[in-house]
């Protein structure tokens, strides 16, 4: 049987696609715009008719139906980031989390600790080869199909066909539909002053030559305007974006420098406009990789002068991170900060850099606490941050004693609080 007779073997409904899920299946969707809506939508609708199916993924972006507390016996969403839509039911109580670094998760299926019976994803068409790619998310979804007893592809023009592994080959699927909607975008981030102040003390600690890892928000997005004067940046990143491409459309992105997969850039997702999607068809330089590649600290290490940029909510005075919670509140999850911050700090050069600003609600709470609040999830250890940027200046914390530490924190703090901290921190005994 030629692949194409395979192809129009498997071809499906939606209504007969979803029909292969059963009672009790884990069922995992890539993340972020790999989600496939058309599939969701319809498994949404009839998720009454099913009883105890788990949905897991990353970073979900539309409201399907199935999050609803009313229907948790039916069709029971899990998290291992949390989105839009997923977010109250976690703060809630009745959407679960998976908790791990973004490393971790393809080990994790692929071991079976998080089980995978049905695959649900997004992909372009076959290629000529009997491939389908995956375009925007390879992050877990390779590992978990492995696994899979079912793979379900939604077929949609608008993906892009990426380098790299993430691609499934047409044996391996059990059923195929076709929907051409727009893939899920994500608008631009606001900037105002604050992030603003923060990118200008960031600016100066990434170099020309450096390999870059960094994230979606406004601190990153004005982080990145100030770049676009620097040469033969290189990119090695969990993400791929908007800021991202307009860097490489400066020409300060070349990959020349790059001491792993020079030339390359890699990632393991791409969330953006659909320029960037259209970019990234066509472009030759990229490539998709599997989160336990990208993510890994040992693989990403290997680019000299990696630089890494994560945010956090709140850091106490020895420089723990909480940057997925406040308290036992969830907001988001681990994700991939702790596997790039490790990267950095291994790499020849390399700088890790949390990016904070200094208050929230309006001035009235400082970020930068003596103590976590209790309950809060440590992202990032204190053994493991180095820089920290606020708007009003930076710290750095590797090789410092306590004392440094605290008072190079104060220093970076709003200064209607830093009395407070340091009085608090002598209460402490750390000064």
């Amino acid at each position: 049987m030629t692949w194409n007779e395979n192809l129009a073997r498997v071809r499906a409904s939606v209504d007969d696609a979803v029909g292969l899920v059963r009672d009790g299946d884990w069922l995992v969707v890539p993340v972020g715009a790999g989600e496939p809506p058309a599939l969701l939508t319809a498994l949404s609708e009839r998720r009454r008719s099913l009883h105890g199916v788990t949905v897991v993924q990353m970073l979900p972006l539309r409201p399907f139906g199935y999050f609803d507390p009313e229907t948790v016996d039916h069709i029971r969403p899990v998290s291992m980031f949390l989105g839009g839509p997923s977010r109250a039911g976690a703060q809630a109580g009745w959407l679960p989390l998976i908790h791990g670094h973004f490393s971790d998760f393809p080990v994790m299926f692929a071991r079976g600790e998080v089980r995978s019976d049905i695959v649900f994803a997004l992909a372009s068409p076959m290629d000529a080869d009997g491939y389908f790619h995956l375009g925007v998310s390879a992050d877990y979804t390779l590992a978990a199909i492995e696994r899979a007893r079912t793979v379900v592809l939604e077929v949609n023009p608008h993906v892009p066909r990426t380098g790299g592994p993430a691609k499934v080959h047409i044996s391996k699927v059990s059923a195929w539909i076709e929907d051409d909607r727009p893939l899920t975008t994500l608008p631009p981030s606001e900037t105002g002053p604050v992030q603003q102040a923060i990118a200008k003390f960031v600016e100066p600690l990434i170099h020309d030559g450096d390999t870059l890892q960094i994230g979606i928000g406004g601190i990153p997005d004005a982080v990145v305007a100030l770049l676009k004067g620097k040469h033969d940046l290189g990119v090695h990143s969990e993400m791929i974006g908007d800021g991202l491409l307009s860097l490489i459309e400066s020409g300060a992105v070349t990959n020349r420098r790059k001491t792993f997969m020079p030339g390359k850039m890699v990632a393991t997702f791409a969330l953006g406009s659909e320029k960037l999607y259209r970019f990234l068809d066509t472009c030759p330089d990229f490539e998709l990789h599997p989160s336990d590649f990208t993510n890994d600290p040992y693989i990403a290490s290997q680019n000299d002068n990696l630089v890494s940029l994560n945010a956090t909510l709140q850091i106490d005075l020895l420089g723990q991170c909480g940057s997925e919670s406040l308290g036992p509140k969830p907001y988001s999850a681990t994700g991939g900060q702790t596997d790039f911050i490790r990267a950095a700090n291994r790499s020849k050069g390399g700088r890790s850099i949390i990016v904070v600003p200094s208050t929230a609600k309006g001035d009235t709470i400082s970020r930068i606490v003596p103590t976590l609040t209790p309950g809060t999830h440590v992202s990032a250890s204190k053994n493991d941050v180095n820089y920290v940027v606020t708007e009003y200046g930076v710290a750095q914390l590797r090789g410092r004693t306590s004392n440094e530490r605290v008072e190079a924190l104060i220093g970076i703090a709003h200064p209607a609080f830093r009395d407070e901290l340091r009085a608090q921190a002598k209460a402490m005994h750390l000064i």
